[in-house]
């Protein structure tokens, strides 16, 4: 009987988290659009914890940085959400479905047939649709997959290991008025990633791998991608940051929004440290919904 008096509180939870709030609109014309995040990877620079659990649900101040992401594209109207999930993915099913349970002041009376009062209403403006990509699909290959689910329309794609400052408006903006296929965020900073090369007029002409030479653009995610970024992925071989991306560059395709501000990826234990002590200091660039 108590499991499913369980049973029927989650689902409760998951209506009344998803289910009251209706339809929502963002700030720049993109009623509706939809968020797009990966994170399906296996997170290996980052064992101490993804071992446990998926990169994007380790935590930071105390909420998985998964939710940090969420909570700041929520802040600039975007309410919708399509999560690319793979390694571990019960890990954020499983959290999703417990998230009003676990935020609200709740008493369980067991002897009125585990009757539940909730005492206040924690909820966040969010539709969130979690899709299983599979276990060892590629980025490409995750992004193809909830093809179905954007509806054939515009979208915002990003890493579940990332946080910015970067002005969504702004870039939403940026995206609509030059008319290409792509759009990525990119900013000056020295890491381990994938540069790219840009002209004057802020269309990118190659994107590959860094070298030593380079000036340390980097690809920071925060993309928005019409729908026919699908014409440029394979199956679920293909690395998004490979074929797909230097096919738009070649082809004039791929503009560079390009963000002076602050953006950190959470790749190593060290990074971790350095974004949970942003927090506890109340120093998070990221953490507008505070301010």
């Amino acid at each position: 009987m108590a499991q499913n008096g369980l049973c029927v509180v989650k689902f409760c939870s998951i209506i009344k988290m998803f289910g009251v709030m209706g339809k929502v609109k963002n700030t720049m014309n993109g009623e509706n659009m939809k968020v797009v995040i990966l994170a399906g990877g296996f997170g290996t620079r980052i064992s101490e914890e993804s071992y446990l659990k998926p990169k994007p649900m380790i935590e930071i101040g105390e909420k998985p940085i998964l939710w940090h992401i969420m909570k700041y594209y929520s802040s600039f109207g975007f309410h919708e959400f399509v999560i690319c999930c793979g390694y571990k993915q019960h890990v954020i099913k499983e959290w999703f479905a417990d998230y009003y349970l676990h935020n609200s002041d709740i008493t369980f009376d067991f002897s009125q047939d585990n009757k539940m009062t909730v005492h206040n209403n924690v909820a966040e403006p969010w539709k969130v649709t979690l899709i299983d990509t599979g276990l060892n699909t590629m980025t490409g290959g995750r992004i193809k997959r909830i093809r179905d689910y954007v509806n054939n329309e515009p979208f915002m794609l990003t890493y579940g290991d990332g946080v910015s400052d970067v002005d969504l408006n702004a870039l939403l903006k940026f995206h609509q008025s030059h008319g290409k296929i792509a759009t990525m965020t990119a900013v000056n900073i020295g890491q381990q990633f994938g540069v790219i090369e840009i002209n004057k007029e802020g269309t990118i002409e190659k994107f590959r791998e860094k070298n030593e030479g380079d000036g340390n653009v980097i690809n920071a995610g925060y993309m928005v991608l019409n729908p026919e970024i699908f014409d440029y992925i394979d199956g679920d071989d293909t690395v998004f940051e490979k074929a797909p991306l230097e096919r738009l560059a070649a082809e004039g395709q791929l503009k560079a929004y390009m963000h002076p501000g602050f953006w950190k990826c959470m790749d190593t234990k060290r990074d971790k440290d350095m974004l949970e002590k942003m927090i506890q200091e109340k120093q998070a660039p990221w953490m507008v919904w505070e301010k």
